[in-house]
């Protein structure tokens, strides 16, 4: 059987004013397949079983629509160009043997030149990943586009979750010093990995409902 084509169905989000970043890979498939399902939001992140939304819901308070309507779209939208957060997704696109939304799933994986565009966006000095350096995750791939343009990340913080940064080549003398945070995935699938970790254990100990959702909410707040 041939590959499933798994496109990217939205260009990035990028605006002047823009500080940061959200960087990802992919949406699921049925996005790029235009069969949404209720509750899908036709917009970046805008999966019902996402948590991205949800979690920037909780923190902001932001009572947002969780639907397939205009309406909703225009509330992410307005609340990123208030917050100067743009999104700009990794993968544009990508080949797959089976119709799922894993990261590990995608082969031939084509990039977006996300150092070219940064170039037309000099107040960027953020970069939040949805994920970490497992394979084919936005650090992941990121690193690889770095190492195309012979640049690397530095470590800052190696705890969770992981911060880096790297210099953006300007003209002349002119370096912009980018930080990249690699946030814990907003995925239903990393739950399992949240579980595991030693600070959520922690908190879970000392409080019984404490959940993967409050550890993200807690994350994200920090750097949104």
């Amino acid at each position: 059987m041939a590959p499933v084509q798994h496109i990217h169905p939205y260009g990035p989000f990028l605006f002047d004013s823009a500080e940061k970043w959200i960087v990802g890979t992919l949406p699921p498939p049925r996005f790029t397949q235009g069969m949404l399902r209720p509750g899908d939001v036709d917009f970046c992140y805008g999966s019902r079983d996402g948590q991205l939304w949800p979690i920037l819901n909780e923190i902001f308070e932001l009572d947002l629509a969780f639907e397939t309507t205009v309406v909703a779209i225009d509330q992410r939208k307005r609340f990123l160009r208030q917050r100067g957060i743009g999104i700009c997704d990794i993968v544009d696109r990508a080949e797959r043997d089976r119709i799922d939304a894993s990261d590990l799933g995608m082969k031939n994986i084509e990039l977006r030149d996300l150092l070219s565009l940064l170039k037309h966006y000099p107040k960027v000095t953020q970069l939040l990943f949805t994920g970490g350096n497992s394979k084919n995750g936005p650090e992941y791939l990121f690193r690889r586009h770095l190492k195309e343009k012979g640049l690397h990340l530095e470590r800052i913080s190696d705890s969770v979750p992981r911060i880096h940064q790297f210099f953006m080549p300007g003209a002349g003398s002119a370096e912009r010093l980018i930080t990249t945070v690699s946030l814990t995935a907003p995925s239903g699938s990393a739950n399992r990995a949240v579980g595991g970790l030693p600070e959520y254990k922690a908190r879970k100990a000392t409080d019984p409902k404490f959940t993967t959702l409050d550890f993200r909410v807690e994350q994200y707040r920090r750097f949104f």
